[in-house]
């Protein structure tokens, strides 16, 4: 049997947006407390019953959530302009690699907004 499994993560950083018109409010420093989902499809092992040990997807997350947790994003590479959707991206080209059954990144910026990423 096919399933879809979502590890829901978080880390908290403080970033600028340095891209965006004149006088943005985002433009000056302020920090969210991202929350991550990480979602991942696969076929069940009929023996174990289960697909994946989310064990193995925290294990993929540490070390970037060592990175960002309590940062300043702006100062990471490639995190120069850390937009939702540059986020997603720049943690989909991360994990992608270590979670092969990786099929999507969301990111929830704030509590009522979010930015998905399925890679390209």
């Amino acid at each position: 049997m096919k399933v879809r499994l979502v590890r829901n993560l978080n880390f908290e950083a403080a970033h600028r947006l340095p891209q965006v018109p004149p006088g943005h409010k985002c433009a000056r420093l302020h920090g969210h407390s991202f929350k991550i989902d990480l979602t991942v499809e696969g076929e069940t092992d009929p023996r174990t019953g289960w697909f994946i040990d989310y064990a193995v997807i925290d294990e993929a997350w540490q070390p970037l959530f060592e990175l960002l947790d309590h940062n300043y994003l702006n100062e990471i590479e490639g995190l120069e302009n850390p937009t939702s959707e540059v986020l997603a991206a720049w943690l989909w080209e991360r994990l992608k690699p270590k979670l092969e059954s990786l099929t999507m990144v969301t990111v929830h910026e704030t509590c009522d907004a979010r930015c998905e990423y399925w890679g390209e």
